[in-house]
């Protein structure tokens, strides 16, 4: 499978020229597996120039993958192109609940006076499904979820395909309140049957150390929980996800190395999600590319 980073801004899409080596797009991801299918996990404003380079590609069948529903991850949908292009295949699956079907909720912002085009007016083949829990079969790659911490429903997806695994948890709090999670059971660890064993693990990286104390609750990580969940889960890789609106590249820079600083053994598994950042998970080998400063602008 490849993975490209399409934006990986947390809360709030922050354009500008400070955030152009990371970024300023919020969460989404799109995953191209080896039997052609896409998946796009979450659809935030990054997904509108991924949906023009679908569109260029005619793609005629997407699995959009929503973690939760909170606007920063669904925002770019109604501005996804091959979701008004008559005949082509759109599954969007999202966690569960037990009050309200799925398109309801997605209905909700769909609809005037939030958006003028409704629901029901959209033109492809869209069809609703829970988050895989039990785990599910698309093309060649299985997909599962699971439920994490974080406010409202909220789920983290597993990828696996020939023998690799990505895990994609962008808004999470495996160490609510500061738990040391070393100490800690795996099994009462929120998220690390997704992320365990890995090859490459994009986990919310929203807080610096000092910034998390004032944050406790919010449903996000801090640098050293995000590293210690990552250790706890032996992963491959670490690629820090959902930057916050407010940290500038310099910041982000900052916050990179004192991950790699944390992880010790030089930090080789720990660099940190850029708009554009190519990841290749195949049976040659993995391929991450590093956080560059010199990034080419997307």
């Amino acid at each position: 499978m490849r993975a490209r980073v399409w934006g990986c801004r947390g809360s709030l899409a922050a354009p500008g020229p400070d955030t152009l080596r990371y970024g300023g797009n919020t969460s989404c991801v799109a995953v191209e597996l080896h039997s052609g299918q896409t998946l796009v996990l979450d659809a935030g404003t990054g997904m509108r120039p991924l949906g023009v380079a679908l569109e260029a590609a005619s793609v005629g069948e997407v699995h959009v993958l929503l973690s939760h529903l909170h606007l920063d991850h669904l925002q770019g949908l109604g501005f996804f192109r091959p979701l008004f292009r008559a005949g082509v295949e759109v599954h969007i699956w999202g966690p569960p609940s037990p009050v309200q079907h799925l398109s309801d909720r997605i209905g909700a912002y769909l609809s005037p006076p939030l958006f003028p085009v409704r629901l029901a007016d959209i033109p492809s083949n869209v069809t609703f499904h829970d988050a895989p829990q039990e785990g599910v079969t698309i093309g060649t790659a299985t997909v599962t979820a699971s439920l994490v911490t974080h406010q409202g429903p909220t789920v983290g997806y597993r990828i696996e395909e020939a023998g690799r695994a990505l895990a994609y948890l962008p808004d999470h709090e495996p160490s609510l309140g500061g738990t040391d999670l070393a100490s800690q059971p795996a099994d009462w660890i929120s998220g690390y049957a997704v992320a365990s064993g890995v090859d490459v693990l994009l986990h919310d990286a929203q807080y610096g150390d000092d910034e998390y104390p004032h944050h406790v609750g919010w449903g996000h990580s801090s640098i050293g929980h995000v590293v210690a969940f990552a250790r706890k889960a032996d992963v491959g890789q670490l690629v820090l996800f959902h930057h916050d609106p407010y940290h500038t590249d310099d910041e982000l820079e900052a916050l990179v190395a004192e991950a790699r600083a944390l992880w010790g053994d030089g930090g080789g598994p720990v660099c940190g999600a850029w708009e554009g950042m190519e990841i290749t998970l195949d049976a040659a080998g993995v391929s991450v590319p590093d956080c560059p400063s010199s990034a080419p602008v997307p």
